[in-house]
């Protein structure tokens, strides 16, 4: 069978009733304002907060590795100082004398870097540790911000996922019988336009999107509703405020 070929009025109100269950989802988008914008930012800012902390816990690891070693190269330089004071004791020449008390001199030596280099990894390792603790704390604080937003945007999407997927389905339905090309100019209008407005109304002699004056031979043809006008300044489709209004409700006003 055939498919019945639409009048204009027709087309039109198919479009403007597309036109506003659209504007009912871009309503309840914004209902969510900026919140998907602010998790994902959140989101991408702790997770570089995250990685920073893991590289200051493994600075922090190793600045305390390195006193460990010091601490233990002291141990074993004081050890060998013990051993040679008592070789001391059975030395039987000048010569192997002198050597062990070189030696016992090197090790005091040593032990003396290693204290150096000791008391500077303190220093460095307080240091690490306050900005690890600071950023420790800053990411406490942007988890719990996370949180809050994140069970905010998702009551916000329980609220309004019913009624989204409900004006879809609308949409969706609606789309199947607007005529193709039509429905092309539509899209293609409704996403150049930050508003998403395609399909307005003249309101007081100007045009619903851009306000522009309408002229009156013009609005005279929109009213009768036998071709499709388009806005001459912003491009959108023109359609009588009473469009979706049946002749009876017509009579009645």
């Amino acid at each position: 069978m055939a498919k019945k070929e639409l009048t204009v009025e027709e087309k039109l109100k198919q479009l403007y009733e597309l036109q506003l269950i659209d504007n009912e989802l871009t309503e309840l988008e914004i209902l969510k304002g900026e919140l998907p914008i602010e998790v994902g930012d959140l989101e991408d800012e702790l997770a570089g907060l995250e990685t920073r902390v893991k590289r200051l816990e493994g600075n922090v690891k190793d600045i305390e590795d390195e006193i460990r070693q010091n601490e233990a190269n002291i141990q074993e330089a004081n050890n060998l100082i013990t051993k040679y004071n008592a070789q001391l004791d059975n030395i039987k020449n000048n010569r192997e004398y002198e050597s062990l008390l070189k030696e016992i001199e090197l090790q005091g030596l040593d032990i003396k870097i290693f204290e150096k280099r000791i008391k500077e990894n303190k220093i460095a390792l307080e240091k690490k540790a306050e900005t690890l603790k600071h950023n420790q704390d800053k990411v406490a604080a942007k988890k719990k911000d996370l949180d809050l937003k994140k069970i905010e945007l998702e009551k916000i999407t329980i609220d309004t996922d019913k009624q989204v997927k409900k004006l879809n389905k609308e949409a969706e339905k609606l789309r199947k019988n607007v005529e193709e090309r039509l429905l092309k100019a539509y899209d293609r209008i409704r996403t150049s336009y930050r508003n998403g407005l395609s399909v307005v109304t003249v309101e007081r002699n100007s045009c619903g999107g851009c306000f522009n004056n309408v002229p009156p031979q013009l609005k005279l043809e929109i009213a009768q509703r036998k071709k499709i006008i388009a806005c001459e300044h912003c491009g959108r489709i023109l359609v009588d405020p009473n469009i979706m209004i049946t002749p009876q409700e017509e009579e009645v006003q």
